[in-house]
C-alpha cells in the first residue's frame, strides 16, 4: 500500500461535508446560526437527514430508520429545556442506543432484547438535550458495550469514515463515525473503559471522559460497586466539548466538585505534566502510537510546560483487577438480563465476548473481592500521584486502529480477550480512579487512520483539561478528513 502524506486521509475514506448550509460548522458555530436566524433549525435538521442518507450506507452509525421529515422533533422540547437557554439550541444529534429516550427504543447493541419505544427519557438524556440538542435517532454500540470495536455479531459493523476497512472503535462507535463523517457536530458518548476516548481517538475526535459525578449518572450506573461509567460526547472541536460541559453545569451541578466554567482559550501558567508511553500490562506500545505521544510531548515542552517521565499511579495487580470487574458486568448481564435490562432478555442470543467473559468470570469469581477493595483504593493511589503533576500524558490505545474483523466477537474468545488487553491499556485507569481524561488527535498513520493522545487530570480537573485541548488544537495541524473528495 501506497504510503499517504501525513495529513491526509486514506482514498477509501468518505465524509460529508460540502458547501450545503451546514458546511463545516462545529455545533457551536450552528447554534449561532440558528439563533441569529440565518437558518432555521428545521433547515439545519433536514439537511443533516440528506447527510445522514448519504453516510449510512458507507458507514452504519444508526440502528434507527433515518426520519423522513423530522419537523415534529423541533417542537419536542424537555421541560428544563423550557427553563434554562439552550447553548446547542436546534442543533441536530443521537443518543447511544444504551441510554433511554422517550419514543426511541433501546436495545443496547444486542439480539438479546427486543425493546419497544422508551415511555420516558433517562435523567442523563434530559441533562444533554436540555441543552437544545435535537435528538433524531440512536446511534450503534457493541453487545451491551463490552467490546473496543463496534461490531455486533447480528448486525452490520460501523466502519471509520477515515478508512471504511477499519474499526470506529467503542463502544461508542456509531456517535463517533457519524460525527466524523460530518452528518452531525456532536453526538452522546459513553465510557467505562474507554468507550467515549477510543472510539475519539480511531475517528480522529475530541473526547472527554468527564471526573465521576460530574454529570447525572445514567441507571446502570447506579448498580455498580464501582462506577466506572461516565457519559459525555464526542466533538470535532475542544470548544463544543467546553460549552457541552458548561451547558451540562448550567442544568446540574455537582457541588462536590469544583466547577468548570466557560473554558475558551488555553491557560498562560506553566504546567507540570507526567508522561507514560507504556502501560503496566507488559505490552509495549506500537511505534506509531509511542511517536505520537512523544511529539506531543516535545510540542508541550517548547510551549513552555515542563514534562517528565512518571510511574503508572496504580498497583501492578490493576490490569487482572479491572479484566475482573469486566468479567462481573458480564456475569451479571446474562444472570440478571431479564430483570435489570428488559424482560424479553434471552440469554441464548449473546455473543461470544458476553458468554466468554461471564465464563471467564465464574472460574475466577473467588478473587472478586480483593480486586474489589484495590480497585477502590487505585483512586487514593491515583490522587496521590496527581498532587505533583497537573496533567498526565499517554496514548489512548496499545497499537493503531485494526481492521474491520480484528476484535469481532466471532473471534475465538481467548485470542479476542488477548488482543482487547493488547489494545485496551491505558483508558480503563481513568475508570476505576474517577479521574478525567481527554483523547486528542495528533497525527495520521500510514493507512490514513487517526493517531490520538490522551491527557489525564487531577480529580475535578476538566478545566486545565479543557485548556490544554485548546492549547494543543491551536498549535498542531490536526488531520481533516475533508481533503478527499465527498462520496455520493
Amino acid at each position: 500500500m501506497t504510503a499517504q502524506h501525513p495529513l491526509q486521509p486514506h482514498p477509501q475514506s468518505m465524509h460529508t461535508f460540502s458547501d450545503d448550509l451546514l458546511g463545516r460548522h462545529d455545533a457551536t458555530g450552528l447554534a449561532e446560526l440558528i439563533h441569529n436566524g440565518d437558518v432555521s433549525a428545521g433547515e439545519v435538521l433536514q439537511a443533516t437527514l440528506a447527510r445522514a442518507r448519504i453516510a449510512e450506507p458507507f458507514i452504519h452509525g444508526l440502528v434507527t430508520p433515518i426520519p423522513d421529515d423530522g419537523a415534529g422533533m423541533i417542537a419536542n422540547k424537555t421541560p428544563a429545556a423550557k427553563t434554562v437557554p439552550g447553548i446547542f439550541a436546534g442543533v441536530p444529534t443521537v443518543i447511544k442506543d444504551n441510554t433511554e429516550v422517550k419514543g426511541f427504543p433501546t436495545s443496547h447493541g444486542t439480539a438479546a432484547i427486543h425493546s419497544h419505544p422508551a415511555d420516558e427519557t433517562s435523567p442523563f438524556a434530559r441533562q444533554l438535550l436540555a441543552q437544545g440538542l435535537v435528538c433524531f435517532g440512536k446511534s450503534t454500540l457493541p453487545e451491551f458495550g463490552f467490546n473496543a470495536t463496534t461490531e455486533p455479531a447480528h448486525d452490520t459493523p460501523s466502519r471509520n469514515p477515515w478508512h471504511l476497512q477499519y474499526s470506529t472503535g467503542a463502544s461508542s462507535g456509531g456517535s463517533a463515525a457519524l460525527v466524523a463523517a460530518g452528518v452531525i457536530p456532536i453526538a452522546h458518548a459513553n465510557d467505562g473503559g474507554g468507550s467515549i476516548r477510543i472510539p475519539a481517538a480511531c475517528c480522529g475526535l475530541v473526547g472527554l471522559k468527564p471526573t465521576r459525578g460530574r454529570l447525572i449518572d445514567n441507571d446502570a450506573a447506579k448498580t455498580l460497586p464501582i462506577n466506572i461509567v461516565s457519559d459525555g460526547v464526542v466533538t470535532r472541536t475542544v470548544r463544543d466539548t467546553a460549552n457541552f460541559y458548561h451547558g451540562a453545569e448550567r442544568f446540574f451541578r455537582n457541588p462536590k466538585l469544583p466547577a468548570i466554567g466557560k473554558v475558551e482559550r488555553p491557560a498562560t501558567r506553566s504546567l507540570r505534566i507526567g508522561l507514560v508511553t507504556d502501560s503496566i500490562n507488559g505490552h509495549a506500545t506500537d511505534s506509531q502510537t509511542r511517536a505520537a505521544v512523544e511529539n506531543t510531548a516535545q510540542l508541550l515542552e517548547k510551549l513552555g510546560h515542563k514534562v517528565e517521565p512518571v510511574g503508572v499511579p496504580v498497583a501492578s495487580s490493576f490490569p487482572d483487577d479491572f479484566a475482573l470487574y469486566w468479567g462481573m458486568l458480564a456475569f451479571g448481564v446474562r444472570a440478571n438480563g431479564k430483570r435489570l435490562i428488559h424482560p424479553s432478555f434471552d440469554k441464548s442470543q449473546l455473543d461470544g465476548l458476553t458468554l466468554g467473559l461471564d465464563k471467564a468470570f465464574r472460574r475466577q469469581f473467588y478473587k472478586l473481592p480483593a480486586a474489589l477493595w484495590r480497585l477502590h483504593r487505585s483512586y487514593q493511589d491515583y490522587a496521590r500521584t496527581m498532587a505533583s503533576y497537573d496533567a498526565i500524558l499517554t496514548p489512548v490505545l496499545g497499537h493503531t486502529t485494526p481492521e474491520i474483523g480484528y476484535l469481532s466477537p466471532t473471534v475465538d474468545f481467548d485470542t479476542l480477550f488477548d488482543r482487547l488487553t493488547q489494545y485496551v491499556s491505558f483508558t480503563p485507569l481513568a475508570n476505576a480512579t474517577g479521574a478525567p481524561a481527554i483523547s486528542l488527535p495528533a497525527s495520521l498513520t500510514e493507512q490514513g487512520l487517526p493517531v490520538s493522545i490522551q491527557l489525564m487530570g487531577k480529580h475535578g480537573g476538566e478545566q486545565t483539561l479543557l485548556e490544554l485541548a485548546f492549547l494543543l488544537e491551536e498549535t498542531m495541524n490536526w488531520p481533516r478528513i475533508d481533503s478527499q473528495p465527498i462520496r455520493s
